[in-house]
């Protein structure tokens, strides 16, 4: 998805630097208007034929200046190591793994449980297991798998930042047990001793907050070609916000949260302290 945003963003660019409409583009590959639209936009697969086509009706004949943009025609349809989990996963999920993957900035608010991105294995099944209690061990095993694969995005050379807040309320429910709840308290503070996480959690003490709409996550690109995403989960779907206005307001609302946590250090404190408890 993101490559095919880059690519679409880019053969706007030239279109537009040529004079060149979107009808006369659509005619010189045989496509509609609505099709370069959607091209243009990252909505479709490219096929590296109509790139190709495309950059020489803008000009783009040399092949230093052609290549990255075919190669990149090329790769854009290639499935993600996490789509051979598709027999697991939501229908909407995918998009935000894919997503999560090619942010630079991640914020996320849960007052639930701990995100993903941060659970402990035993954890993890945990809450699969008390969400999905149909679902079979293989079925629980391989959405496991699915998000311990996930949290190598934050140990990777181009680690992302990841800015969680959590409510207290997600650090008292104890998920698979008081053993199992310690377990993960413990990897809660090692992973916010990374450069690339911050975490903060907002006490019980604080009262109310910016969070009454429930668990939501921000993600951001380094592309400027790609909008923030809000990704807001439901029982039987998501929601993908990409409007200003609404990442406007999601922004603003996790600058209030984490205005209202506390900061890395006394969040540490309160971990400890909860671990202390069970």
């Amino acid at each position: 998805m993101v490559r095919r945003i880059l690519l679409g963003a880019q053969l706007r660019r030239l279109r537009e630097s040529r004079g060149v409409t979107r009808e006369a583009a659509g005619y010189s590959i045989r496509a509609s208007e609505s099709k370069i639209s959607r091209m243009e936009l990252g909505r479709v697969s490219f096929k590296p034929r109509d790139v190709a086509d495309l950059l020489t009706l803008y000009g783009v004949t040399d092949e230093t200046e052609r290549e990255p943009l075919l190669s990149m025609a090329r790769t854009s349809g290639l499935a993600g190591w996490w789509h051979s989990y598709h027999d697991v996963l939501p229908g909407w999920f995918p998009t935000f793994v894919g997503l999560e993957e090619a942010a630079n900035d991640i914020r996320t608010y849960e007052v639930q449980f701990i995100p993903g991105l941060l659970q402990s294995e035993e954890y993890a099944h945990a809450v699969v297991t008390s969400n999905f209690p149909e679902l079979s061990r293989a079925e629980v095993d391989r959405r496991v798998g699915l998000r311990m694969g996930r949290q190598k995005l934050l140990l990777s050379e181009n680690a992302p930042q990841l800015h969680c807040v959590l409510d207290e309320a997600a650090l008292r429910r104890a998920y698979g047990g008081s053993e199992v709840m310690r377990a993960q308290l413990a990897l809660l503070v090692q992973l916010s001793e990374r450069d690339n996480v911050t975490l903060g959690v907002i006490p019980f003490s604080h009262g109310g907050h910016a969070g009454v709409a429930g668990a939501f996550v921000l993600l951001s690109f380094a592309e400027a070609e790609i909008a923030d995403v809000a990704y807001v989960e439901e029982l039987t779907s998501a929601l993908y916000l990409d409007k200003p206005e609404d990442t406007t307001a999601y922004r603003r609302a996790f600058d209030g949260l984490s205005g209202a946590a506390l900061d890395p250090a006394a969040t540490r404190r309160l971990l400890h302290e909860i671990a202390q408890q069970l």
